[in-house]
Parts: structure tokens; sequence; C-alpha cells
């Protein structure tokens, strides 16, 4: 109903789900006769409201610096470099959505409604990545409190820490590759999005590319716990190509904003 609403508008469909869920329960007048709250009425929103209440993408943004400022050591790195994928892809959404309500360029509305719906899910899988890598951790964690006094307690728990080392590898890695999808956004924004938005695709470019090289440090700093050489070699050998593609797209993206940012 929200994405009917929006099209029947004109507008971008590139919104966040709460958004869609808001505009559906406006549009339909669900509200009318009482408040409407989806946490209570909709069924998947109550089962995730029940599993998420220790999420970290469900905090808000002081309470989330202050868990990483603490003395936990989770969030970290690999949380906080999902965070920066997610905040690229929003900047890039937001370009595009702001170039598909300018006046004029009613032609390009489902061009850049498009790109915003994409930016909606790249965000997305970002954001429950933040979370993802931090379990990750915990379950290192976890595996290294395993009991080893025996013998097979000792070839037990070794088994569990390098299983766990290696899924808290794989995470991250995941990061870069999803973060690396922001890249084709903001060059497409770069080149023909509203030139007034221009700064705002140099810092989701900015953002991605730190998320990429942040996501990175966190998948060597578990591959040099790893026993396992061919995992290891084979995963650094992956990193190194996303690497190597971001530093490329990126240089390529911040030259048009530097471009444009120069007849400004």
């Amino acid at each position: 109903a929200g994405r009917y609403f929006l099209r029947k508008q004109q507008w971008s469909e590139g919104v966040s789900e709460e958004e869609l869920i808001d505009i559906a329960i406006r549009s339909m007048g669900l509200g009318e006769l009482k408040p409407f709250d989806p946490n209570e009425k909709v069924i998947e929103f109550k089962i995730e409201s029940a599993e998420s209440r220790k999420s970290l993408v469900k905090m808000d943004v002081r309470e989330f610096c202050n868990e990483t400022l603490s003395d936990s050591p989770a969030p970290g790195g690999g949380s906080v470099a999902a965070l920066m994928g997610a905040l690229g892809a929003s900047l890039g959404g937001m370009v595009a959505n702001l170039s598909a309500g300018k006046r004029g360029w009613d032609d390009k509305l489902e061009y850049f409604s498009d790109w915003a719906v994409k930016a909606q899910q790249l965000k997305d899988e970002l954001l429950s990545l933040v979370d993802e890598d931090t379990t990750a951790f915990n379950k290192v964690m976890d595996a290294f409190g395993l009991p080893r006094e025996s013998a097979d307690e000792k070839t037990a728990r070794a088994a569990a820490i390098e299983e766990a080392t290696k899924h808290a590898a794989e995470v991250p890695f995941k990061v870069m590759e999803t973060a690396s999808k922001s890249y084709a956004l903001l060059a497409e924004m770069a080149e023909k999005a509203n030139p007034a938005s221009i700064s705002d695709v140099g810092v989701g470019a900015l953002a991605t590319r730190a998320c990429i090289e942040g996501a990175a440090l966190n998948v060597r700093i578990n591959l040099g716990q790893l026993k396992d050489e061919k995992f290891r070699t084979g995963l650094q050998d992956k990193v190194r190509k996303v690497s190597a593609n971001s530093e490329a797209q990126f240089k390529t993206i911040i030259q048009v904003v530097e471009r444009k940012l120069g007849k400004s």
C-alpha cells in the first residue's frame, strides 16, 4: 500500500520500511479511529521487537557512540565499519531521492527512484552486518571460554575457536563486498544527479571507502589467528582484490566530485 501510494503521487519509492509502513497507515486511514502501532499490529514487527532488544542498530546515535566508547570490546571497528558503509549508501540514496523530486526532472523520476530503492536495500544489508559483526566477535569470546581441562576439551575448544574465528573473518569480508556495491550508486549520482548535492556524493564515497578499508583490517586481524593456511590465503587474496577495486572506483568518483566542485 505504501509503494502504491508513492507511485500514485509520483514520488520516489526509495524510502525506509518504517516510512512505508507510516505511509500505508495514513493512506489507508488505519489510525483515524485510534492510534495504529505497527509494533503491536504487525506480527513481523512484534517478533523483531522481541528478538532485537539488544540490537546495536536499534540504539540512537548517542547510545551507539557511548557503547562503542565503553570498555566493552564490542561493538568495535567491524561494526563501526559496517555502519559507515550504511551511511555511505544512505547518502547516495538521499541524493537519488532529492534528484527524483527535482522540479523539471519529471522524466527522470523512475530512474532516480530505482536507484534510491537500491540504496535502501544496501543500507539495510549493511545495518544487519553491524550486529552480525559484534555477534561473530562474541562467539569467538564464547569459544575461548570453553573448558580446557582434559585433552578432549582442549581439542574441542581449539576447533571451536578456529571455526568462530573463520566466521569472524568472513563477516567483515561480507561488509566489504556489500559496501563495494554502493560505488555503482555513487558513480551514477556523481555524473547524473542534482549537482547541488555533489558534496554529499563525495562524503558517501569517502564513507564507503573507509568502510571497506576498515572492514579489511578486521578480516586481517582475524586471519592472523587461524591455523588453516588454505582458508587464510584464499580470503587474503579476495580482500586484496576488493580493496584494489574499491580504491579504483573511489578515485573515479572523487575525480568527478572535484571537477564539479571546481565549477561551483
